[in-house]
């Protein structure tokens, strides 16, 4: 590999997690050049909008576990 990617690769290892992962979407994102549709647009606003309800507290998250409960009782499991 080129010292170029080395180095990038080495500095991006002494990032947080979370913003390793930040970096890799953002990387990701970069290889496809095909622009948002309309329904891509409506789902990045709508998933923005829930984000912003959930750390300003207008709105009550329910725990994963309980969720999972709640999806196998209604199934009968």
């Amino acid at each position: 590999m080129s010292t170029v990617f080395d180095e990038i690769t080495s500095k991006a290892m002494t990032l947080t997690p979370i913003e390793r992962a930040r970096l890799a979407d953002a990387l990701v994102e970069s290889l496809d050049e095909a622009p948002l549709t309309e329904i891509d647009a409506a789902w990045i606003s709508l998933a923005e909008s829930r984000l912003n309800e959930i750390r300003n507290g207008s709105v009550k998250t329910i725990p994963s576990q309980q969720v999972i409960d709640d999806a196998n009782r209604f199934l009968g499991r």
